[in-house]
């Protein structure tokens, strides 16, 4: 057993206890197994704290309703879940849960595993298989976790689970939206999220709880593109995992470094920023079925999408029932994710253009940037091949700066606007206009000390 196993296994001693669900799923797998499962034949208050005696964590109670408790590791690494046994049998509880790989159970004490439903032989075939007909209707968010666990584990969802789970998904609208984020936050995270969304397709459940995702299925793009928004918007997030996989590959091994560093970076909700990247890259462009306009050569264009964009991922987010600082983070990522390909022709930039850049799209700069690069990549049409390497050569430039940019907070101010008032005697708005030129002339190399500045501030 790994060591909080090995923890609760020794609290529990003496106690009728099993290790079920995904964490014996897991240790089965030889998977990490950090979120502990345990069926409790008995007190489970009482069992809850002499685990959190030996974890040297706090015990709460998850369900007064159901009894459940939880406990957690006094360094937040682990946790163990306590549950009483349903209807005092043991193979009952276990045809109460959703799939059979979930719906095994071991002795705590040692023993052979209790299998009633063949999750040990779906386990080894890769396959998710429902318990019973009725499983999706006691909870109709395990058609989400039905696409998000086979996603996670790379495997294949049973053909008549499918269509059960399909003839349950528009129940799925109806859940809690925090616990539909919970699944989808755990289903976009994983290096097989494409996998993942394309499961999520086939049980029916991307209309029923990310409706803004399957409204660019068949939204037909430029001539610059070779697939509609919804197979261009499951590339860009392929892209965005393989920057995140291995960002060396595209900016070098220095800046390679300082990208894994930023999208390592904690953000909301239990999302690093390069998390909430996969989310800007799902939903950047989830505004063009409502802004797709014919253009007069053929094809079509998406006049403010981006705008448009971000006013709707807020909303997708709010509804998600996610952070405002996640919100407002994958927003930005939508409002500017076609800034950097409008400075292509402009190269190479002058100090001020990328000033306004870097200024502009405060504070996702960096994050936009490696976004703007999974675009171009997925958008492989006309004159692709040109279009990205001119692209990139863009991103190797500015990325360095918009990263410095991260770190520092943009250039420290060389005079307060307290001194800009004193000295000209000027107030309100204007000291706020003084101050962005002063910013923009010390980034561009205009001014360098306090004297220049308040030089250049009187001449303005």
């Amino acid at each position: 057993m790994s060591e909080p196993l090995e923890v609760v296994r020794e609290a529990l001693s003496g106690a009728e206890a099993w290790l079920v669900g995904g964490a014996l799923r897991d240790r089965m797998l030889g998977r990490p197994v950090d979120d502990i499962d345990v069926i409790v034949a008995g007190d489970v208050r009482a069992a809850a704290r002499a685990v959190a005696r030996a974890s040297g964590g706090p015990p709460f109670e998850l369900s007064e309703e159901f009894g459940a408790w939880r406990v957690l590791s006094a360094d937040r690494s682990w946790q163990a879940d306590l549950s009483p046994l349903r209807d005092g049998d043991l193979e009952a509880d276990l045809g109460l849960r959703d799939f059979t790989v979930n719906a095994m159970a071991e002795p705590l004490a040692g023993g052979e595993p209790v299998d009633p439903f063949g999750g040990a032989g779906d386990l080894a075939a890769a396959c998710l298989r429902m318990v019973a007909p009725g499983a999706f209707d006691d909870d109709p968010l395990r058609v989400v976790r039905a696409a998000r666990l086979a996603g996670e584990l790379g495997f294949e969802i049973e053909p008549a689970t499918v269509e059960a789970a399909r003839a349950r998904a528009p129940r799925a609208a109806g859940v809690a939206q925090e616990r539909v984020f919970a699944e989808l936050r755990r289903l976009v995270g994983s290096d097989e999220a494409p996998h993942g969304l394309a499961l999520l397709d086939a049980v029916g459940a991307v209309d029923a709880v990310l409706p803004e995702v399957g409204a660019m299925r068949g939204i037909e793009q430029t001539r610059y593109h070779h697939l509609d928004a919804h197979g261009h918007t499951l590339e860009v997030l392929e892209r965005v995992i393989e920057l995140e996989r291995d960002p060396a590959a595209y900016f070098g091994a220095e800046q390679g470094e300082r990208v894994a560093a930023l999208l390592a970076e904690p953000l909301a909700d239990e999302l690093t920023r390069g998390g909430a990247l996969r989310w800007g890259a799902l939903l950047h462009d989830a505004a063009k079925p409502q802004t797709q306009t014919p253009l007069p050569d053929g094809g079509f264009g998406f006049p403010g999408h981006d705008a448009v964009g971000a006013e709707l991922a807020r909303a997708v987010l709010t509804r998600l029932r996610a952070s405002e600082r996640l919100r407002a983070h994958v927003a930005a990522l939508t409002r500017h994710h076609l800034r950097l390909g409008f400075l292509v022709h402009r190269q190479p930039l002058e100090r001020r253009d990328l000033y306004a850049y870097l200024a502009s799209c405060d504070p996702v700069a960096p994050d936009v940037t490696l976004l703007s690069v999974a675009d171009r990549l997925a958008t492989r049409g006309r004159k692709a091949d040109e279009s990205i390497a001119k692209h990139l050569e863009l991103a190797r430039q500015v990325l360095p700066a918009a990263l410095d940019w991260h770190a520092s907070g943009g250039p420290s101010p060389l005079v307060r606007g307290d001194e800009i008032a004193d000295a000209l005697g000027v107030a309100g708005p204007e000291i706020g206009r003084l101050l962005e030129a002063l910013r923009e002339a010390q980034f561009v190399g205009d001014v360098a000390t306090r004297e220049d500045a308040l030089a250049l501030a009187r001449r303005l």
